[in-house]
């Protein structure tokens, strides 16, 4: 099997699972409860909680676990929107977001929030001007992703950071650091509020965090006892919380070395899909190497991709959340519409190989040609 999906979902290393499992059979307490098994699962609680705010340099009342990404960015967008609704209702995110971003959005405008879309130059990088102009004196949040899931735009949060509150100090800055986290470096400190999954980084899935500065309000989605975080109530999930943290500091090592061996294969992989008359690369000088999109101009996506699951190869049609849809991303770049509706998403890991790369090439020419060869004999 070669598995190209890594921006998808990764599958959970040995070593973070093995940190569940003995959280799950030493740690039977609720970390809630006051009886000894509660107080050791509380102080297992605080120590994975202590690590990651270690490794992201922010405060511990600063995290809160979500089940995921998706669970992060409704908290974050909706939160904030009820929280300072009396300041304004005026959101902007960009036009390079996850489906999750989308649909927050579109159910905010039902209860009377206006939502603008900032536009972005032909690279994929958020225009500065616009953005600028965009700001208002009632623009409560700014939600703009570090890297996009489609075609890797990687966005400078510093200086988008710079513009929103130059412009409107008051005004919220989040972002999506989904695609992000585990693949480049980031600082926390460049937003006000971050979204995370753990599942993209050989973690569990079911598990996730929002960063939200101490200095940012935010109205609950979940009310409870609020015993373990009043913003997000209920049991720790002590099992996945403890593989998360073991996950985030697997994940965050070498990552400049990881880089520069992903974009080896990166470059190969254009340099032999570059040969293809049908095939077109989606890639700016902003996309980071791992994640690579092209467009075919004669073949089918979804046929192309259950070829290669034919031959146990795995890659994808955009994202995972949005498959087989209008590629909103390469849309928003090359403003070409039969480019994004063909778009294929190839997403690469540090654990990826030069072989399974060369094997990789080796089944898309064999492939490519099968069903080059059909389409020609059909005409």
């Amino acid at each position: 099997m070669i598995y190209l999906d890594y921006s998808a979902t990764t599958p959970v290393s040995y070593d973070v699972l093995e940190s569940y499992n003995k959280a799950t059979r030493d740690y039977m307490g609720n970390a809630n409860s006051i009886h000894s098994l509660g107080v050791k699962s509380k102080v297992l609680l605080n120590s994975a909680t202590k690590q990651i705010c270690e490794l992201f340099n922010i405060q511990e009342e600063e995290l809160i676990y979500t089940s995921g990404a998706t669970e992060s960015n409704n908290m974050a967008l909706k939160g904030v929107a009820l929280a300072y609704k009396n300041r304004g209702k005026h959101i902007i995110v960009s036009k390079l977001e996850h489906p999750s971003i989308y649909r927050v959005c579109d159910f905010l405008e039902t209860q009377g929030y206006e939502i603008s879309y900032v536009n972005n130059d032909s690279e994929g990088l958020i225009d500065f001007d616009d953005l600028k102009n965009k700001i208002r004196e009632d623009t409560i949040l700014v939600s703009i992703c570090a890297v996009n899931s489609e075609v890797g735009i990687r966005q400078p949060l510093k200086t988008i950071r710079q513009i929103i509150k130059k412009e409107n100090p008051s005004t919220i800055f989040h972002s999506d650091m989904t695609q992000a986290i585990g693949k480049i470096s980031v600082c926390m400190h460049d937003v006000d509020m971050a979204s995370m999954s753990g599942h993209k980084i050989f973690g569990p899935k079911g598990i996730g965090f929002l960063y939200k500065n101490e200095k940012v309000n935010m109205v609950p989605l979940i009310h409870g006892s609020g015993k373990f975080n009043d913003l997000r109530s209920g049991t720790p999930p002590l099992p996945l919380i403890v593989a998360l943290s073991k996950a985030c500091r697997i994940a965050l090592m070498d990552l400049e070395k990881r880089e520069d061996n992903i974009k080896k294969l990166n470059d190969r992989i254009c340099k032999e899909l570059e040969k293809y008359d049908g095939v077109i690369l989606n890639k700016t000088k902003y996309s980071i190497p791992h994640i690579l999109n092209i467009s075919f101009t004669n073949i089918r996506p979804e046929t192309f991709i259950h070829s290669m699951e034919d031959d146990e190869v795995y890659i994808s049609t955009n994202t995972a959340c949005s498959s087989g849809d209008l590629s909103t991303s390469v849309m928003a770049i090359y403003n070409d519409k039969k480019r994004a509706m063909s778009t294929i998403r190839i997403s690469l890991s540090y654990v990826t190989t030069n072989e399974e790369i060369n094997k990789f090439l080796n089944l898309f020419k064999m492939k490519y040609n099968q069903l080059n060869s059909l389409l020609k004999d059909n005409k």
